[in-house]
């Protein structure tokens, strides 16, 4: 029976944690190296860098942030952008090359998120960043994941 609890134990703390959940290195979020901790985020959050539209777990969407402020072409629509810009929800072309996507935390309403948290909404995605990587022809809309990302100060 003891040898049965300590194995037990063992599964449960090999696991790691869930996406969006808080950490302090990267082993706190998997001790295989499947997920990292981003230290950057208020009071560390457990994410995959590199997703796509269906690589996430479960409890996760893909979504994808631009690096670097850009004031470049407005546009509605990809097809305004050169072929190395995507069109952000913000409304701008912005470089392929800016863009790096996170699992994150899927969510209905802000009290699923931690402290410190915001559930994004397509208004909070387009005011505040981020937007979901969906597959091909899917369009960003108000049925487009929620996610938790940290609330601006």
């Amino acid at each position: 029976m003891r040898s049965l609890l300590v194995v037990t134990a063992l599964l449960v703390t090999g696991c790691g944690k869930e996406i969006g959940d808080s950490c302090i290195i990267s082993s706190d979020c998997d001790p295989n190296g499947q997920r990292f901790c981003d230290s950057s985020s208020t009071e560390g959050y457990c994410t995959i860098q590199g997703c796509d539209y269906d690589t996430c777990p479960e409890e996760a969407a893909c979504i994808r942030f631009f690096t670097g402020n850009f004031e470049n072409r407005p546009c509605t629509e990809t097809s305004q952008c050169t072929l190395d810009e995507l069109c952000s929800l913000e409304g701008h072309c912005v470089p392929r090359s800016s863009e790096v996507r996170w699992c994150m935390r899927t969510c209905d309403g802000d009290g699923d998120c931690r402290d410190g948290y915001e559930c994004r909404d397509l208004q909070k995605m387009i005011d505040h960043g981020g937007e979901p990587v969906l597959a091909p022809g899917v369009p960003i809309d108000s049925k487009a994941p929620k996610f938790c990302a940290a609330a601006p100060s």
